[in-house]
């Protein structure tokens, strides 16, 4: 978000807590003190509580035109409305075919990786985790890592045109992730076979690589989108019917 630009209400309440979860997690402080944030919390939550009751809010959909970092404020990785996110600031680059990035290996496919061939589209981030995240002392949780890389590579596979949902995941911690320190993220769509969709991603502390992942995600149209969430809708509640079958990939 634009810094000139002010908070809507809820990013406002998604970044003050935030802070509040720093502070339940790691700030030095008596029972006392901790006791009071809590019955405060508390009964802020019992003052809104009666707003959860009348159904959750319509969730957002994808919007290209808005910018990368806006394509999904909820998310937990890169929402602005999510008091979970740290949250991951993403945008849409375009790079030249065949670079390779520091500390990596991997060379995009070229022309495969796009529509149309040319230059490629890429994910590129900036994150700060907090204490919030920790794994190993000071160090980032590697699941969040995952996670991370996950919804980036998303991200780069609807850059390029080429929506889907996770099938494989599989990441490769290069050496431990720092918490409190601006790192950054990069993700590239590489290319389709059928409905395979490769995407690579990779984690950066300067120029040093901590971590890197590559995935395959399964094309799934907008229909399909829309009929797997009417399933979890009326199975909410219902010890997890309504479920669906993303196996069956060529």
């Amino acid at each position: 978000m634009p810094a000139d630009q002010p908070m809507s209400p809820r990013t406002r309440l998604a970044a003050a807590l935030r802070e509040m979860n720093e502070v339940a997690v790691a700030a030095r402080a008596d029972d006392a003190v901790l006791l009071r944030a809590a019955e405060t919390v508390e009964n802020l939550v019992a003052g809104v509580g009666p707003a959860l009751r009348e159904g959750r809010l319509a969730r957002p959909q994808p919007d290209l035109s808005r910018g990368a970092h806006q394509l999904f404020p909820t998310s937990p990785v890169i929402g602005e409305m999510n008091p979970l996110s740290p949250p991951v600031v993403i945008e849409t680059v375009l790079v030249g075919d065949g670079e390779v990035l520091p500390g990596s290996g991997v060379l995009p496919l070229g022309e495969d990786a796009v529509p149309g061939g040319g230059a490629l589209s890429e994910i590129r981030g900036r994150a700060n985790f907090g204490f919030r995240y920790e794994g190993p002392p000071t160090c980032v949780h590697g699941g969040v890592i995952a996670e991370t890389f996950d919804e980036v590579m998303g991200m780069a596979n609807l850059a390029a045109a080429r929506g889907g949902m996770t099938g494989t995941l599989t990441v490769r911690y290069r050496r431990p992730t720092p918490l409190l320190t601006d790192l950054v993220v990069v993700a590239r769509c590489l290319g389709q076979e059928g409905r395979k969709i490769r995407a690579w991603a990779a984690l950066y502390h300067g120029e040093v690589l901590t971590a890197e992942a590559e995935a395959v995600f399964i094309e799934f149209p907008q229909a399909m989108f829309a009929a797997v969430a009417e399933a979890n809708h009326n199975g909410a509640g219902r010890g997890g019917e309504g479920g669906t079958d993303r196996e069956s990939a060529s």
